[in-house]
């Protein structure tokens, strides 16, 4: 049995869902020594979430975010916390409907997704920095 853990930092993104897969596997290249096990994805922060779907049609992310921003709008009195900015409590209320993170099975060292699974950094906020996560994997 292993135990991997790392602090990785995906470089800063637009509003909207991005698909980073690709992204993590260039981050965490040791992933591809374990044949079986399961990876735990923790994004560290409280206005960006991480999520699994559609992996081949972008339309799915822009229908994403244009829905998320219907359901949570902005530019409404209806929030206290908005020290930094209209998309500040909104963007917090979307990163606790998506969540904080993912665990997936890893075979022969990928993530054992689906045909049209990716992963996902949603991005919630207007002007956004990078992005960190921990990930741990355990396996063999």
């Amino acid at each position: 049995m292993r135990v991997l853990q790392k602090d990785i930092s995906l470089r800063r993104k637009s509003r909207g869902a991005h698909l980073v897969t690709n992204e993590i596997y260039s981050a965490f290249p040791e992933m591809s020594e374990i044949r079986v096990g399961i990876a735990n994805i923790f994004i560290k922060h409280t206005s960006a979430s991480i999520a699994i779907n559609e992996n081949a049609d972008p339309d799915v992310r822009e229908d994403l975010e244009n829905y998320l921003n219907r359901a949570v709008p902005e530019n409404t009195s209806d929030y206290l916390h908005t020290a930094e900015g209209p998309d500040d409590m909104t963007s917090h209320i979307k990163s606790i409907l998506i969540g904080s993170s993912l665990s997936i099975p890893i075979k022969n060292g990928k993530f054992a997704l689906g045909i049209w699974q990716g992963i996902y950094l949603c991005e919630h906020r207007n002007h956004a920095s990078a992005r960190d996560l921990t990930i741990t994997i355990i396996g063999e």
